[in-house]
């Protein structure tokens, strides 16, 4: 059995008013970063020995925090990216409010998909599927930073949930939700523990 801490990213600016997906150079600001300190601090005593992080700047900027206080390298994977949001990267949501694919996105999360991606237009149980693939392998305990809408499908698969149930779960910035995993099966042991930065 495995420990799996699953980690939102801290906060950056535009968290909650701009659908950010995989736009480059979304980077903690100092809010963030003492998120994410508090965050070290609060898994100093995990027993993690592997830190793996979503490629995205924000995601990058909280794991090496985490990492540096465990004496670990922070390991880059690919699995536990955003969704490629396509065309929406970048939009406010008071612009989507009313597009209707957004709203179909939003009622059919475990088959909708967004318009135009870069060749990877995933359902969000598509993006849930890829990141428990690779914490069901972890061996031991380790620390996971990614992004809500993925760890929202990690959590709603262990839990045996449709990615359609997602708003029934919420994974704020800079909170900890931890899995525990073995061959075939796992369960929800801490959801959405929040730091005080």
């Amino acid at each position: 059995m495995s420990r799996i801490h699953l980690v939102r990213h801290a906060t950056h600016d535009r968290v909650g008013t701009i659908l950010c997906g995989r736009m480059p150079g979304v980077r903690l600001g100092p809010a963030g970063h003492a998120e994410a300190a508090a965050l070290a601090d609060a898994l100093a005593g995990s027993g993690a020995t592997t830190v793996l992080s979503s490629p995205r700047d924000r995601a990058l900027d909280t794991a090496r925090p985490i990492a540096d206080r465990l004496g670990l390298a922070v390991t880059i994977a690919p699995e536990l990216d955003e969704i490629d949001f396509g065309d929406w990267t970048g939009r406010s949501f008071a612009d989507l409010d009313g597009d209707p694919d957004w709203t179909a996105w939003n009622t059919a999360r475990a088959s909708a998909r967004p318009p135009k991606g870069q060749g990877s237009c995933e359902s969000m149980a598509e993006a849930g599927a890829r990141a428990l693939a690779l914490l069901a392998r972890q061996p031991k305990a380790c620390v996971a930073v990614s992004h809500g809408d993925v760890i929202r499908a990690v959590l709603l698969a262990i839990l045996g949930l449709s990615t359609d149930a997602y708003d029934r779960l919420t994974v704020a910035p800079a909170s900890i939700s931890s899995l525990d995993l073995w061959p075939g099966g796992g369960r929800l042991v801490g959801l959405n523990r929040c730091v005080d930065a």
